[in-house]
């Protein structure tokens, strides 16, 4: 992650805790989203966090946060089996594929896992810099990439409440997965 981000995944965070509640947020990383969460009124955040060493800074994160924090160590995969349907307000999900062949996809699977979660008119929002860093060559317009390679997963999940805000970014000519001026902040309601 590069500092240029912060905005965006302020943007991110904003969408996520939009309906208060529980929050769940798949990915701590640098702790940087979980932060501007945690600058909502919600009443649990939950985050899921894969590796080791970032979960033991997660533990120490949720002992300083203003609102509840529930670490939970491993593999989203693993993890969200155990969330009962419908037990979440607001999803935000930023990982990063554990292989190239994922790197456009890997956020899809989750996606049908985050319907189950969501309650009605709850709202998930996800992060994908690199695969459509590399998607703006095809699709420079972010409307038509979210149009294109997000709406048909997106609907196959179950969703029909689908949105994107342009967001205005300035990455550093030295990022090698993203140079444009914009992204999209995806708002996806169940």
């Amino acid at each position: 992650m590069e500092s240029w981000e912060e905005p965006y995944m302020q943007k991110l965070a904003s969408i996520a805790a939009s309906n208060g509640g529980r929050v769940l947020e798949v990915g701590f990383g640098l702790g940087i989203s979980a932060s501007f969460v945690q600058q909502h009124p919600i009443e649990e955040h939950m985050i899921i966090e894969a590796n080791q060493e970032v979960f033991n800074r997660l533990q120490a994160f949720a002992k300083t946060a203003p609102y509840p924090v529930t670490p939970k160590l491993g593999l989203w995969e693993d993890v969200v089996s155990t969330l009962p349907d419908g037990s979440c307000d607001g999803i935000l999900y930023d990982t990063y594929p554990l292989s190239e062949d994922d790197l456009h996809i890997h956020q899809f699977d989750f996606v049908r896992q985050a319907y189950r979660l969501m309650k009605p008119n709850g709202v998930l929002t996800y992060c994908n810099l690199t695969s459509w860093g590399n998607l703006k060559a095809q699709y420079p317009e972010d409307q038509i990439l979210f149009e294109k390679t997000q709406v048909p997963h997106l609907k196959e999940a179950g969703f029909s409440n689908l949105r994107i805000e342009i967001f205005n970014v300035s990455p550093l000519a030295a990022c090698q997965y993203y140079q444009a001026l914009t992204i999209l902040a995806p708002i996806v309601k169940k």
